[in-house]
């Protein structure tokens, strides 16, 4: 089997050397870049005919990426390809999970419909899983998801005479596994929601966690603003806030500025979405990941809808 060929999107280029060196693959070359009237040109660079071919692109932007993507792996497709991969460390479109007011487009599904019709798999990072158990119930491909909660623990480790706190209810199973794992005491908040940027937090009881400093543990910052809520809570219950730590840092718009201007003491995120606040490299749980996916595309033979159904 010839080696894999890795097509990179959207500026993950440090976490695609990383993945080629760990794959052996070699880097494919293509041109993108948009007409006057706004519509994209592609044309891929690389001979692929016969190749197992992966695109590295991360959907943190989905609307203003993802066309380019589809583009891309057609073309790939069409230039011969023996399979097509998808590696997003951070995969969009997984919130809106159910119809929460009639008539609400489901599009956690119709995004992976999309993904499916288009890839033969699909590896990410900690995709933000909440009634779906796991990602075989949405997409129709084989999904991988890695999970960055032992590097977390790692990181932790180093620390002494923390709490850690998760920010909502949601996030109690995942913020108490790690507290577990890590050996650290844990707790979560109450969060009322009632709009994007209008949070209440509600603390429990935090006599048994004096004198230590809260660590606020997320899968995602995106807008901040829960995070920011829930570090003014802390501080006037008498905490000091020495980090946040998330998986996959977003940091919309001004989010970052007010994290910090709150109290957060770190910003901690892993490289799913590169970001000055990277300290924790998924390149080897993706790798694994990737590996066992090619492996699946050589089973399933040649047939490139073989794996797709």
């Amino acid at each position: 089997m010839s080696e894999p060929v890795l097509f990179t999107l959207n500026g993950a280029e440090e976490l695609a050397r990383g993945l080629e060196r760990e794959l052996n693959a070699r880097a494919g070359a293509f041109e993108r870049r948009a007409f006057p009237d706004g519509e994209t040109y592609v044309r891929v660079d690389s001979s692929v005919a016969g190749c197992d071919t992966l695109i590295l692109c991360g959907l943190e932007d989905p609307d203003a990426r993802f066309l380019s993507l589809w583009f891309l792996a057609r073309t790939l497709r069409d230039a011969g390809a023996r399979s097509v991969g998808l590696v997003a460390p951070y995969l969009a479109y997984m919130r809106q999970d159910k119809r929460f007011q009639p008539g609400e487009a489901l599009t956690s599904a119709y995004f992976a419909d999309l993904v499916s019709a288009r890839f033969d798999w699909l590896a990410t990072v900690d995709p933000h899983l909440h009634r779906y158990h796991s990602l075989d119930e949405v997409y129709g491909i084989p999904a991988r998801a890695v999970h960055a909660a032992p590097l977390l623990v790692d990181h932790l480790a180093r620390r002494e005479g923390i709490v850690l706190v998760g920010p909502d209810a949601e996030s109690e199973q995942w913020v108490g596994g790690l507290g577990e794992r890590a050996g650290v005491p844990w707790m979560t908040a109450h969060k009322v929601r009632r709009g994007d940027r209008d949070v209440t937090i509600e603390l429990p009881e935090l006599d048994q966690f004096a004198g230590r400093q809260a660590i606020l543990v997320d899968d995602v910052i995106s807008s901040g603003t829960t995070l920011e809520r829930a570090i003014a809570a802390l501080a006037d219950a008498g905490l000091g806030t020495a980090a946040c730590l998330c998986i996959h840092g977003l940091f919309a718009g001004d989010a970052e500025q007010r994290l910090r201007a709150a109290g957060a003491g770190e910003l901690v995120s892993s490289n799913t979405i590169a970001h000055d606040s990277n300290r924790i490299d998924v390149t080897p749980l993706l790798a694994g990941a990737v590996t066992e996916l090619l492996a699946s595309a050589g089973d399933a033979g040649v047939d490139p809808d073989a794996m797709r159904g």
